[in-house]
């Protein structure tokens, strides 16, 4: 009792100095600092409304409590009203988001996200356990193994169901429509991290699924170019397939973009203030790809595929067919804090080189194609248009950041003498940033950061290309390719 009596007393004397430092200063200064002193009183208030609550809980509540906790669970409150992509990350959160060196793990291979406070599938990703066991997207997660996920943080859960290759993990889960919870038994595996996958669709055209951005998208891209190309020669045309892309590395969607780019803005970044502010431009290479492309979104496209997208779509360098995007375009700075702690909060809007805000509005397709099967398989049609009206966006989330109306004119509203200008080069390929995470250059040269809401997606670079074939809004996205050499031949 007098360890804290002593504490209390030195905290109302640091309180009584910091009033009276003020009350000097703004008698000297307040013509000019009037409006800032007002701010400075209001939160000096507050935080003796918050002392006055902490030392009445200390000494009176029922039971003992761990002031610690006390005050980390009010920042982790304070934080995470804020918006849906900040929070305040104890060390275990901290380190997940920091440890990206791993290139692999056991899991079972979801998309998950907190919406109206419950644990939400995403997506499953293609297979993986989940995949495979049936797990749909819009599926609540009520149980990991028995303990309920009500009193869970995201990133508890997302720990919960990875765990070593080979070990059950049980997941029990509401569906709508089925009266009783369903229990899912899966047995994790390992889920390794290559983010690009390809396929010759037919001869001259090519297909590449970009599942997220990670460290080596943009070589990993640039590979998958080379091999569809030197079978494909010419190669006529290629599909881009950033469907159910949760998003990633903001220097990976740039490079991604750079590809079949040779000059113009990628994407601004624009917050707060002017050092916040950011813009990214491609640059001419002798490889630019300069062949015809169809670009496939939906509704889990998010964050970093909506900056590739947006970027072809306002140069006029691809088609965007499908379906509105998840609407995701704020960035986040990841800061390291004391004791192990890591605070990630929300700092800026991202701009399509048009200067759009997506933001809880998303990336609109140049034509809107459903995922409807043909005739011969209404059974499997009924159930992915079903998951397309399940699908989580931006604006479904608590707190979501309001569209903006004020959005930006790359030509002539950023002052680039002024402001960070990146050209994408080679040597900015392997920068560690996320457009979800940081965009802090420091940052992104030293750490590279997971989306804490996913698990990554399997690596196999084989793909069934009757089941692609199949796929309506591939099948789309092939006719127009056709259709387009077809056109550009008739004179």
């Amino acid at each position: 009792m007098k360890n804290k009596l002593a504490t209390m007393f030195k905290y109302w004397i640091f309180l009584l100095l910091v009033e009276l430092s003020l009350i000097i200063f703004g008698s000297i200064y307040q013509p000019i600092f009037a409006e800032t002193f007002s701010k400075d009183e209001e939160t000096y208030e507050s935080l003796k409304l918050f002392s006055d609550v902490l030392q009445e809980l200390e000494e009176n509540y029922v039971d003992e409590v761990d002031s610690k906790l006390l005050i980390q669970n009010a920042i982790k409150g304070m934080v995470s009203n804020l918006d849906p992509h900040s929070s305040f990350m104890p060390p275990e959160s901290f380190d997940e988001l920091q440890d990206d060196t791993k290139g692999e793990f056991g899991g079972v291979g979801i998309v998950v996200a907190i919406k109206n406070g419950v644990l939400t599938v995403v997506s499953p990703i293609e297979g993986t356990p989940a995949y495979k066991a049936g797990i749909k997207t819009g599926d609540v997660i009520i149980k990991i193994d028995g303990e309920s996920t009500a009193d869970l943080e995201l990133w508890q859960s997302v720990k919960k169901m990875r765990g070593e290759m080979g070990k059950a993990v049980v997941l029990t889960i509401v569906r709508d429509g089925v009266t009783d919870p369903l229990d899912y038994r899966l047995i994790r595996d390992i889920i390794p991290m290559t983010s690009v996958r390809s396929a010759t669709i037919a001869p001259g055209y090519g297909y590449i699924w970009v599942t997220n951005f990670r460290d080596k998208t943009t070589e990993e891209l640039k590979d998958a170019l080379k091999k569809l190309e030197s079978v494909n020669s010419p190669l006529k045309g290629l599909i881009l397939d950033l469907r159910n892309n949760p998003g990633g590395l903001l220097s990976q969607a740039a490079g991604v973009s750079d590809i079949f780019l040779d000059k113009g803005v990628i994407v601004s970044i624009k917050g707060r203030f002017e050092q916040q502010t950011e813009v990214f431009e491609a640059h001419a290479e002798k490889d630019d790809k300069k062949y015809p492309l169809t670009v496939l979104i939906n509704g889990g496209s998010a964050s970093a595929s909506e900056i590739v997208a947006g970027a072809l779509q306002d140069h006029k360098r691809g088609l965007i067919l499908g379906t509105t995007s998840f609407g995701k375009g704020s960035v986040q700075s990841v800061k390291p804090l004391r004791d192990g702690f890591g605070l990630k909060y929300t700092i800026a809007r991202y701009y399509t080189p048009s200067g759009r805000s997506i933001q809880a509005e998303g990336i609109k397709p140049d034509i809107e194609v459903e995922y409807n099967l043909e005739e011969q398989d209404n059974e499997k049609s009924s159930e992915q248009s079903s998951m397309e009206k399940r699908m989580i966006r931006e604006k479904d989330l608590r707190n979501h950041l309001e569209p903006t109306k004020k959005n930006i004119d790359n030509d002539n509203g950023i002052d680039k003498d002024n402001i960070n200008v990146n050209k994408i080069k080679q040597d900015k390929h392997d920068k560690k940033g996320d457009v979800l995470n940081s965009t802090d250059k420091k940052e992104r040269e030293n750490s590279n950061k997971k989306q804490d809401s996913i698990e990554p997606q399997q690596s196999s670079s084989l793909l069934d290309i009757d089941k692609l074939k199949k796929d309506p809004q591939i099948q789309r996205a092939f006719d127009i390719l056709v259709g387009y050499g077809v056109f550009s031949r008739i004179k």
